[in-house]
């Protein structure tokens, strides 16, 4: 018997021939290997969501195919009714946040604004545009003043619940009250989704840069669909 060989079971009678033991062992292995390839063929083909892992999530669809944007129907910081042809021939870098956001929203936008400025004064059609999640207290007044501390192209967008509800669907954009005080029903975070989408002209979305992505990262990949 070879050194390696798996020593024959003690079920297996005294008198049977050695050749037909080792066949036997070599019969099994062959059983086993080929429902491991089967069962790996399965897992491979299994979409990776459905698979368990350890691994957070994705922020964002990262295949083309997964449809993202799509029409809506808000209102700006000035009190215009628009909906997303009146951007057609434009580039946007679309961002979902709210007003009272103490950090993540901010960051956001500055980088998307020295983006835009690194893009250099020539590039005039990339416009950034920020859409509240939290409709209740973003009124078009406090967006104006809020859109007017960042990039002079932005524009702030606001709705109704349904609007925003609609418009948010659309990007895959996640979002929720959090934190909410009993006392004073006007003081609450945000929790949302921070993914900045670059949308083309056509209004057809390009690409996503995930938060903590630099201003300089951003203008690179910008510069190639322009």
């Amino acid at each position: 018997m070879a050194e390696n060989e798996p020593e024959t079971p003690n079920v297996q009678p005294a008198n049977q021939p050695k050749t037909t033991r080792v066949g036997m062992v070599a019969g099994l292995a062959a059983v086993l290997i080929a429902v491991a390839v089967a069962y790996w063929g399965v897992y491979e083909r299994t979409p990776k969501s459905s698979q368990k892992t350890d691994a957070p999530a994705a922020s964002a669809p990262t295949s083309s195919s997964v449809p993202i944007g799509g029409p809506f129907a808000l209102t700006d910081h000035n009190g215009t009714a628009v909906t997303q042809k009146d951007f057609y021939g434009r580039y946007l870098l679309v961002m979902f946040g709210y007003t009272y956001c103490p950090d993540v929203c901010p960051t956001q936008l500055s980088t998307a604004s020295d983006a835009i400025d690194a893009l250099g004064e020539k590039v005039t059609n990339v416009t950034p545009v920020f859409i509240t999640v939290d409709p209740e207290r973003d009124t078009v007044e406090h967006l104006k003043e809020y859109a007017s501390y960042f990039h002079p192209r932005l524009i702030a967008m606001t709705g109704t619940p349904e609007q925003i509800k609609a418009v948010a669907k659309a990007y895959r954009v996640y979002y929720a009250k959090s934190g909410e005080n009993k006392d004073d029903p006007e003081d609450y975070l945000m929790d949302h989704s921070a993914i900045t989408y670059l949308i083309g002209p056509d209004g057809k979305f390009l690409a996503h840069f995930s938060h903590g992505t630099d201003a300089e990262t951003m203008a690179k990949r910008i510069r190639e669909y322009l």
